[in-house]
């Protein structure tokens, strides 16, 4: 026995709404999703509709496509800033610009539609968790833009990068740290020989203690504090 608490008793599939222009793809991919058992609360077919629905709707997760008539996907990240719903962007475009503006823009991770519709459907349930997701060689990118972020914030004397973190425990700063280096959970759980649920589980914690959304958000914070170049001993 580990001592640690239990986590919950099982994983709830989360609500989502899909918004693509192209209706065969939308169609697919709600089909696939519900198949799962994953509840597709709703669809739409360009940006402003994305945005109302959301906000009508509330979902976990927005699975949103970056080029829509109307609003870009970035441009609905903007727009639905104040809400907890997690976006993960599915485009076809892997540029780099692409990526960028839509993390910028809030998105929680990011995945090119050639992935394979089992990996499509584990990033939604990933992003329901609040892990951000990318499509392999895309995390790199996106964590040297965090860090590069933290050294502009740090250049410029900002102050949620000074000093301590009061309201963490010693084992959350620990998770807090690996999350910033760009680990996933399970490396996390393998690298500190506890389950992959209670990685979860301090990660909700902080998130909570932190007044922070998703993981994407935990990630800015850490290198805004230079938690990923702390020594974990």
């Amino acid at each position: 026995m580990t001592g640690e608490e239990p986590g919950p008793a099982a994983a709830v599939p989360p609500r989502v709404l899909v918004a693509d222009d192209h209706p065969l793809w939308l169609a697919a991919l709600e089909r696939d999703l519900v198949s799962r058992g994953v509840a597709v609360v709703g669809t739409a077919s360009d940006g402003p509709s994305a945005v109302r629905r959301t906000r009508a709707v509330r979902p976990d997760v927005l699975v949103l496509d970056l080029n829509l008539p109307g609003m870009r996907g970035d441009e609905v990240c903007r727009a639905l800033g104040d809400l907890p719903t997690r976006v993960l962007i599915l485009s076809a475009s892997g540029e780099q610009q692409d990526v960028l503006a839509a993390i910028k823009a809030g998105a929680t991770g990011y995945l090119v539609k050639s992935a394979a519709p089992e990996e499509i459907l584990e990033a939604v349930l990933a992003t329901g968790r609040g892990e951000a997701v990318f499509t392999p060689g895309l995390a790199g990118l996106v964590l040297g833009e965090y860090r590069r972020m933290g050294a502009a914030q740090g250049a410029q004397g900002r102050p949620e990068g000074d000093g301590p973190i009061p309201a963490l425990t010693p084992r959350e700063t620990e998770i807090l740290r690996l999350v910033a280096t760009g680990m996933s959970s399970k490396e996390i759980a393998a690298q500190l020989v506890v389950s992959h649920r209670t990685v979860q589980n301090h990660v909700q914690n902080t998130l909570g203690k932190l007044h922070l959304h998703n993981r994407v958000e935990l990630v800015r914070f850490a290198l805004a504090h230079g938690l990923e170049d702390e020594d974990p001993a």
